[in-house]
C-alpha cells in the first residue's frame, strides 16, 4: 500500500466536497478557521458547496477539485467537507494514476467509503476513515476524535490500540478469537453498493470493519445477508464492528413489527463463521470518532475485547 506523507504544522490542507453540501455553508469558514488557528493552511476548492441536486456540485466539479488537489505540488492533504451522498457518482472521473503518482492523505467517512474503496482499488493508497471538515470546530470535535485524528495523520508510527471512550463502555465480544490482517471497509450501506461494480470490496484474509447509522435492524439484516451472498464474509478473516448510530427500530414507523435488535442481527451472521468478531469501539456516526488508516496491519483480539492499528498510515 502506498502511504503519504504525515500531515505536521504549516502544510496545506486542501479541501473538497465529494458529496452532499454542507448544512450550513458557514460550517467550512469556522472549520477552515479552526484548522488554521492549530498551525495548518487551508484550501477551499473551487466548487465547494455548490448544489446540484442532492449533491455539492456536478459529478465532473466534485472529482474536478479531488484530481486539482491530488495535482498540486503546494497541498499536502486532502480533507472532505462531509459525506452525505454521491461520492460512488463521480469514480469513474477521478485520476487513479495521478493519485498513485501523488500520495497525499485523504479522509473522510460515510459516504466517502465508496471512494477510500476506490482509491484502495485503483490506486493502492492508505486513506483515512475520519471526521470531515462539519466538524473541525470547538463545539463538535470531541477530545477523544481530536486525538486520535492528529495522532494517527501527524505521527508515522503505528497508532496502537483504539481505546474505548470511557472505562464504563461495554463492548460485545460476538466470536472469540486472534487474528492480524489488513482492515478495509467502511459504512455498511456503501460496501454493499460497491458489490458488483469495479470497486467492490475485497475482504479476502482482511478484517472487515463496518458500521452505519439511521438503519433499522432489518435494513442490517439485507445489508449482512447481501455481503454473506456474495461471499464477502466468508472471506474475511475477521470483524470489526464500530458503533451504530441510531440502528434501532423507527419509533414513528417500523419496516416490520418485531423486537430484533442489531445485536441479534450481528451474532445470527457472524458468530456461526467462528472468525473473531468485536462490536462497539468508537468507530463511526456517534459523538466520538477514531480515526482508522484503511488497509494497513491491524490486530483484532475478541478474547481480550481489543483492536489495535499496528502499522503506520502515513510515512
Amino acid at each position: 500500500m502506498l502511504k503519504a506523507k504525515h500531515l505536521e504544522k504549516g502544510n496545506t490542507i486542501g479541501v473538497v466536497s465529494p458529496a452532499s453540501p454542507s448544512e450550513n455553508h458557514s460550517e467550512i469558514d469556522r472549520a477552515k478557521e479552526y484548522l488554521e488557528n492549530l498551525g495548518y493552511k487551508v484550501v477551499i476548492g473551487k466548487n465547494v458547496n455548490k448544489t446540484k441536486g442532492f449533491t455539492a456540485a456536478s459529478e465532473q466539479d466534485r472529482a474536478d477539485d479531488i484530481n486539482e488537489m491530488f495535482e498540486r505540488d503546494d497541498i499536502d492533504a486532502v480533507f472532505v467537507t462531509q459525506g452525505g451522498y454521491g461520492s460512488a457518482q463521480i469514480i469513474d472521473k477521478l485520476d487513479f494514476e495521478l493519485i498513485r503518482r501523488k500520495p497525499k492523505i485523504f479522509t473522510g467517512f460515510s459516504d466517502i467509503t465508496s471512494l477510500h474503496l476506490a482509491m484502495q482499488k485503483f490506486s493502492g493508497l492508505v486513506t483515512f476513515y475520519s471526521p470531515g471538515m462539519a466538524r473541525f470546530n470547538e463545539e463538535e470535535l470531541s477530545e477523544y476524535t481530536k486525538e486520535s485524528f492528529f495522532r494517527t495523520l501527524g505521527v508515522p508510527e503505528p497508532a496502537g490500540e483504539i481505546k474505548k471512550t470511557s472505562p464504563k463502555k461495554w463492548l460485545t465480544s460476538i466470536h472469540g478469537g486472534v487474528c492480524e490482517a489488513p482492515v478495509v471497509g467502511g459504512c455498511l450501506t456503501l460496501i454493499c453498493a460497491s458489490l458488483g461494480t469495479p470497486y467492490e470490496i475485497d475482504c479476502k484474509d482482511k478484517i472487515l470493519f463496518f458500521e452505519d447509522v439511521d438503519a433499522e435492524p432489518w435494513i442490517m439484516d439485507n445489508a449482512l445477508s447481501h455481503l454473506r451472498n456474495a461471499g464477502k464474509l466468508r472471506d474475511a478473516a475477521g470483524f470489526m464492528i464500530g458503533h451504530c448510530e441510531n440502528c434501532v427500530p423507527y419509533d414513528y414507523k417500523p419496516g416490520f413489527v418485531c423486537d430484533t435488535t442489531l445485536e441479534d442481527v450481528l451474532t445470527y451472521y457472524l458468530k456461526p463463521l467462528k472468525k473473531p468478531a468485536l462490536y462497539g469501539l468508537p468507530m463511526g456516526h456517534g459523538e466520538h470518532l477514531a480515526t482508522l488508516p484503511l488497509g494497513v496491519m491491524c490486530r483484532l483480539d475478541a478474547d481480550h475485547k481489543t483492536f489495535t492499528v499496528l502499522e503506520a498510515g502515513v510515512i
